[in-house]
C-alpha cells in the first residue's frame, strides 16, 4: 500500500500534565488519558484528570494539532449508572474529546439514547477478534477498534480488508498473558476486578506447572521450579516496523499512562523518527541503532511481539522475575465457602430453571435424568473428551424432548477465523436440528446467530454483563437472556437482575475459568508439539502458586489453555437471594457425568423449596466427590471493586 504522513497515526499515553507536554512536543499525533472514575489505571490519586483538567487538556492538545482521546474503558455496575450519564453528559457539553475508548455496552446505550456528540472507540477489553464483532460495531457508530492481543498482523490485515474499520493495536509496554477481558483472578480473589482498572496481577505471581496427577508425589514435585510463567515480557514492535505499518493498522499506541514524562517522551520520540523516516523513504528504511538504544535504556521487563509476528514461547517471558518494577500482590489462599455479609431473601413465584452446561452426552443423560430444565451442549471442551459432533447434537435433541428439558447448543467464548467459519457451517444445521437455543459469547456470533437462524440466542458469561443498559442493548439485538459476570457482588447480582428487562442468568455452582490464554504453557513445558505428540496436550496439568493453591489448566479443542480457580464456585447458600433470576446454571464442564448427576440432583431439591433442606448438611454432602474446594467466589465482599 501506498504510505504517508496521514497513514499512522502515534497515539502516547498519558497520566499527568507533564505527561501531556511531553508526549505533545515528542511528536505523538494523539494521546489517551483518563477521568478521575471510569477508567482502567485507578491505582494512584495524583495521575489521571478531573473534568475542567480534561478540557484544559483538550484545548491544549487541539492547539498543537493534537487529537486527545479519553478512556471510559471499565465495566459500569448499575449503582454507577447515574454518575456515569453525568460524566457523559459532562464530557459531551463541556470537554470535547475526539473520542472515548469504551468497554461496557452501557456507554454505547447511553450515548445514543441520550444523543451525545461523542465518538467511540472500542477498547482493547472488548476483545475485538472477528470481522462480525466490527460490522455490529459500526451499527453502534463505533468507529475504531482495538484489535486484540492475540491477533497476528496477517490476520489484522485480513480484518482490516474485510471491515475497512479504523483499528488500533498496542505496539510497546506492558501487556496482560489473558485473552482480553477474559481475566477474573484479581476481581474473584482480591474483589479488585481487572476489568475495572484495580488489577493485582496474579499473572506476575511465581508458579510450578505439573501434570495433576502427580502433583501429591513430593519427589516429583521437588523437581519443578517456581517461575514467573505467566510474566509475559513488554510489546516491543519497533523492530517490526515496516510490517506493522504495511497490516493496515493505523493508530500505534504505546501502554503507559503511569509513567512519567521522561519515560514517555524517549519512547514517543523513537517511534516518532522511525515512522518518519518509513513513510518518507520505505525501500531505504532500516533500523536506526541510536535509537534502539534509547529504547533498549528504557527497557523494564524486557521485550517482546508478542502474538503480532509469531507465537510467543518463554523466550518472551520473564521467568526470572527480574525485571518486574513492581509486583502488585503474591499468592494468598482462595477464601472458603463463606457467609460473611447478610443478603435480603428475596420472594417470588417463579422459580428460576436450572441449566447445566454439559461436557458430553454422558453428563447430558445424566442432566436431564436428575432435574435440569437446560442443558448446554458443544462450544469449548476439555480435553481428552473430543468436540460435539452433530450425530451428538441430534442425539441429544431425542434425549431432551423424552425428559422435557430445554436445549441449548452453545459456541466457543473466543471465536477468531477459524471458529467463525465452524460456526456458520454449524448455524445452518441446526436449523434443521432445532434446538431451543443458541449460546454466544460476544457480539459477533450473536450478530451471526441472528442472520443465520430464527433460533433463541442468549448470551454467555463472555459478555461481562456488568448493569441492566448493557443488558438492555443486548435485549434490543434479539439476546432472550443474559449471564450476570462472575465479578459482581451479591447485592450488585440482585440490582443487575431487578433493573434488568433482559431475563438474567446466575452461574451458581462449577469450575470457574480464572483466565483464558493463547499462550502454550504445555509445549514450552514439555518440549513436545501438538502436531508430533496429540497425546501429551489431552493430559490434565495445573499451575500450582506460592500459597500451595493448584490451578487446574484445562486445554480446548482450539488449543486454548483454561485456567481454572483453585475453588470451585458454590451459591447453594444463596439460591433463596437470588430466586428472581431467570436461570441458575451449573458449570459441569469439568465434573464427571456421575458428580453431575447427583449436584443436579440437589440444586433441584433446593430451587424446589428452599425451606426444606439443611443446606450445611447438603454443602458437605456434595463436597465428597468435589474435585476443588468450595468458594463462593466475589459475594464474601459487599461489592466488586
Amino acid at each position: 500500500m501506498l504510505v504517508n504522513k496521514k497513514t499512522v497515526e502515534l497515539l502516547a499515553p498519558v497520566g499527568q500534565w507533564s505527561t501531556l507536554v511531553a508526549a505533545v512536543e515528542a511528536g505523538a499525533d494523539a494521546v489517551y488519558m483518563g477521568g478521575k472514575a471510569f477508567n482502567m489505571r485507578r491505582f494512584r490519586d495524583d495521575f489521571n484528570f478531573d473534568n475542567k483538567e480534561l478540557k484544559k487538556a483538550v484545548e491544549y492538545a487541539h492547539a498543537h494539532g493534537v487529537s486527545l482521546y479519553i478512556t471510559l474503558n471499565n465495566l459500569i455496575s448499575d449503582e454507577e449508572i447515574p454518575a456515569l450519564e453525568e460524566y457523559l453528559t459532562c464530557l459531551s457539553n463541556d470537554v470535547h474529546p475526539d473520542a472515548l475508548i469504551v468497554q461496557d455496552f452501557a456507554v454505547v446505550e447511553i450515548v445514543k439514547r441520550l444523543g451525545l456528540d461523542l465518538t467511540l472507540h472500542s477498547s482493547i477489553m472488548m476483545n475485538t477478534h472477528n470481522a462480525q464483532m466490527i460490522e455490529k460495531f459500526q451499527q453502534f457508530g463505533i468507529t475504531r477498534i482495538v484489535a486484540s492481543r492475540e491477533m497476528s498482523l496477517a490476520d489484522i490485515r485480513l480484518m482490516k480488508n474485510e471491515t475497512n474499520m479504523e483499528i488500533e493495536f498496542f505496539v510497546h509496554g506492558d501487556m496482560c498473558i489473558a485473552e482480553g477481558g477474559q481475566c477474573i483472578h484479581s476481581g474473584v480473589v482480591f474483589g479488585h476486578s481487572s476489568n475495572r482498572g484495580l488489577c493485582m496481577k496474579p499473572c506476575r505471581w511465581q508458579y510450578k506447572f505439573a501434570e495433576e496427577k502427580n502433583i501429591n508425589d513430593a519427589d516429583y514435585m521437588a523437581q519443578k521450579k517456581s517461575e514467573y510463567k505467566m510474566a509475559l515480557k513488554d510489546m516491543c514492535m519497533y523492530q517490526a516496523l515496516p510490517e506493522l505499518i504495511q497490516s493496515g493498522v493505523y493508530s500505534f499506541k504505546i501502554e503507559g499512562r503511569m509513567r512519567d514524562a521522561e519515560f514517555v517522551s524517549n519512547i514517543v520520540g523513537t517511534y516518532r523518527r522511525a515512522i518518519d523516516r518509513y513513510v518518507a523513504d520505505p525501500t531505504g528504511y532500516s533500523m536506526d541503532k541510536k535509537d534502539w538504544q534509547i529504547l533498549k535504556d528504557n527497557e523494564v521487563r524486557g521485550y517482546s511481539t508478542c502474538f503480532a509476528v509469531a507465537k510467543p514461547t518463554y523466550d518472551e517471558i520473564g521467568l526470572s522475575g527480574e525485571g518486574e518494577p513492581r509486583f502488585f500482590s503474591k499468592a494468598v489462599k482462595e477464601a472458603d465457602l463463606t457467609i460473611k455479609t447478610e443478603f435480603k431473601t428475596v420472594s417470588s413465584e417463579n422459580k428460576p430453571v436450572l441449566a447445566v452446561r454439559c461436557a458430553s452426552l454422558e453428563h447430558l443423560k445424566e442432566a436431564c435424568a436428575n432435574g435440569a430444565d437446560v442443558v448446554y451442549a458443544g462450544g469449548d471442551v476439555y480435553r481428552p473428551l473430543t468436540p460435539w459432533t452433530l450425530a451428538d447434537f441430534k442425539e441429544a435433541r431425542i434425549i431432551t424432548e423424552k425428559a422435557n428439558c430445554k436445549l441449548v447448543i452453545a459456541t466457543p467464548r473466543i471465536t477468531r477465523r477459524l471458529e467463525i467459519s465452524e460456526l456458520e457451517q454449524l448455524f445452518t444445521q441446526l436449523n434443521i436440528i432445532k434446538p431451543d437455543g443458541i449460546l454466544v459469547h460476544n457480539i459477533g456470533t450473536l450478530n451471526m446467530a441472528k442472520k443465520l437462524t430464527a433460533i433463541p440466542v442468549q448470551c454467555g458469561v463472555s459478555f461481562s454483563l456488568f448493569n441492566a443498559k448493557a443488558a438492555a442493548l443486548l435485549q434490543n439485538e434479539g439476546a432472550v437472556m443474559g449471564t450476570a459476570s462472575l465479578e459482581l457482588g451479591c447485592k450488585q447480582v440482585q440490582t443487575l437482575i431487578e433493573k434488568s428487562s433482559l431475563p438474567i442468568e446466575v452461574i451458581v455452582h462449577g469450575a470457574i475459568e480464572a483466565m483464558i490464554c493463547d499462550f502454550d504453557f504445555i509445549e514450552q513445558e514439555t518440549g513436545k508439539k501438538q502436531i508430533t505428540n496429540p497425546e501429551v496436550f489431552d493430559k490434565h496439568y495445573a499451575f500450582i502458586d506460592t500459597a500451595d493453591e493448584i490451578h487446574s489448566v484445562r486445554r480446548t479443542q482450539y488449543n486454548r489453555n483454561n485456567v481454572l480457580f483453585a475453588h470451585d464456585l458454590c451459591l447453594l447458600p444463596y439460591l433463596d437471594k437470588l430466586n428472581t433470576a431467570a436461570s441458575f446454571c451449573i458449570e459441569a464442564q469439568d465434573y464427571t457425568a456421575a458428580y453431575t448427576g447427583s449436584l443436579v440432583n440437589i440444586y433441584r431439591q433446593v430451587i424446589d423449596d428452599f425451606a426444606a433442606y439443611n443446606i450445611d448438611e447438603l454443602i458437605e454432602e456434595i463436597k465428597v466427590d468435589a474435585p476443588r474446594a468450595f468458594g463462593n467466589g466475589v459475594y464474601r465482599y459487599e461489592a466488586s471493586r
